[in-house]
């Protein structure tokens, strides 16, 4: 009773309170705000997971990492640059090069204007090692092959079902069927790998989770890992929050939070 901890569920969080079991609470590090607390486990246990227990990232390779500028690629970025001579490659809105280059991105992509395959070939013509792929439909197909031999595709997500305000079922159709499939035994020609991770299905294993947590809290006690706060926002400011992120607005994670913090509310009232 009274410890700060931060809590790992599958949904039901955007309330006051919440009941989880022990084994999904993990205990805050000293000097670690409330709302890094809430940034961090989600998104760096799948960027630490996906780079390190699937990647197998190692110095002097290179990465691709879609949607670099949210809350999986900052971390994704981040954990990148603990690792010696690691080139990076990552996606996102013209306007968010300037802070990708800032944190480590050597590479920004404005995937909106340009074909990302070809503009990483120009800098690359051999590809990467590793490509992080939230994206799905066909750009998981232009990233397989994008990638060296011996390297590792990465998918853990499907964005481009979601393209506006409402669900459009042709772009959940189209997205469908350029899902990207390969067998064995093309696997087996081409030397290359394909993994797939969704958190969400890891309730089960309670110790290796730990063991990422663990490593991760060791990070940003070391000051070699901080969870990049784009903006925070009342409950009742949820629909604007959304609309932020919907309009590719921000840079890190956005944070909920119950109420307004007391200086913005005295501002108001003032």
């Amino acid at each position: 009773v009274g410890d700060k901890v931060m809590v790992l569920a599958r949904s039901g969080l955007w309330q006051e309170v919440v009941n989880v079991p022990v084994s999904q609470t993990f205990p805050m590090p000293e000097g670690m705000s409330f709302e890094e607390a809430a940034a961090l486990l989600v998104n760096y246990i799948t960027a630490y997971m996906i780079l390190f227990d699937f990647g197998n990232l190692r110095p002097n390779q290179s990465v691709l990492i879609h949607m670099a500028a949210g809350g999986v690629g900052t971390a994704a970025i981040q954990l990148c640059k603990t690792v010696e001579n690691v080139t990076i490659f990552g996606t996102a809105s013209a306007s968010k090069h300037e802070a990708l280059r800032e944190s480590g991105v050597a590479h920004p992509i404005d995937y909106h204007t340009l074909d990302f395959a070809e503009e990483l070939r120009k800098v690359s013509p051999k590809g990467v090692d590793i490509v992080l792929d939230p994206l799905g439909g066909s750009n998981t197909s232009k990233a397989f092959h994008l990638l060296k031999p011996m390297g590792k595709l990465i998918t853990y997500g499907v964005a481009n079902l979601v393209t506006g305000q409402k669900r459009n079922l042709v772009a959940m159709a189209k997205t469908w069927w350029n899902q990207f499939s390969i067998n064995a035994l093309q696997l087996l020609h081409q030397n290359k790998a394909v993994c797939g991770y969704h958190l969400g299905y890891m309730d089960e294993e309670v110790e290796l989770l730990r063991s990422v947590v663990a490593k991760l809290v060791n990070l940003y006690s070391q000051g070699k890992i901080k969870p990049k706060i784009d903006s925070v926002w009342p409950f009742d400011q949820v629909a604007e929050a959304m609309r932020h992120m919907q309009e590719k607005k921000n840079v890190g994670k956005v944070i909920l939070v119950p109420e307004a913090p007391k200086e913005e509310s005295k501002k108001a009232e003032n």
